[in-house]
């Protein structure tokens, strides 16, 4: 390309970019008072959110936190209904629940909330605060999960019990727990009569987990799921 071809090219591109910002600074003066109030509210919000966090969410937080640890003393002590329902001067898992919902403290009594259920024999009741629990934790989450399933397997749903065994079995895959869940499913395929299901999930025993406890009798639960599919 020649020289004033290449001039006249960075002249057009010029040109353009000018136009381009010609247009920009129509634009913003045209659209001045829109702006700023877009601008506005954009601050307002981001304002509101920090305030809400700081001086509302945190303190709040801290409440809940001062008042789940009698709850908590009661659930170690196997003492689950003054753990739920609390006593005369402390409130229960139940109560940080209604009041503190929103919180930490209020997401983690659901799960000890659905424990207690669990172990009180009330297992549509442990399913319901059981699933309201949420966890960056890989081993709560598995823990919440293997307990729904107990629940379910209770409640007679092997199919559902099954589907959380197996959820659990797949957070933080590690010779202790994760066996122990898979287990479980398989007992429950067995159950539904998904004996190609029960023995994946054995045979992933015996091969992943070979140093597990589980892995030492998987090998007759092997043999009982291949006897079933034949």
């Amino acid at each position: 390309m020649s020289k004033d071809k290449n001039n006249q090219v960075s002249e057009d591109n010029f040109e353009n970019l000018e136009e381009a910002l010609s247009k920009t600074e129509q634009y913003i003066e045209k659209n001045q008072k829109k702006l700023t109030t877009i601008a506005l509210v954009i601050v307002v919000i981001a304002v509101a959110i920090f305030a809400y966090q700081k001086y509302y969410k945190a303190p709040l937080n801290e409440r809940a936190q001062n008042q789940i640890f009698q709850a908590q003393r009661y659930f170690e002590k196997d003492s689950f209904n003054l753990a739920l329902n609390g006593d005369e001067n402390y409130p229960g898992f139940l109560d940080i629940i209604d009041e503190f919902g929103s919180t930490p403290a209020g997401n983690l009594s659901e799960y000890y909330a659905g424990i207690s259920y669990l172990r009180m024999g009330e297992y549509q009741k442990a399913v319901d605060c059981l699933k309201k629990f949420s966890s960056d934790d890989f081993l709560l989450s598995a823990l919440s999960k293997a307990a729904i399933g107990d629940a379910y397997m209770e409640l007679g749903d092997a199919e559902k019990a099954a589907s959380n065994y197996m959820d659990a079995s797949s957070f933080n895959t590690n010779d202790f727990t994760t066996p122990i869940y898979l287990q479980k499913a398989g007992l429950a395929y067995e159950m539904l009569g998904d004996y190609k299901k029960a023995l994946a999930a054995y045979e992933s025993i015996e091969t992943d987990f070979s140093k597990s406890a589980e892995a030492r009798d998987v090998e007759k639960y092997i043999i009982r799921a291949k006897a079933m599919i034949k």
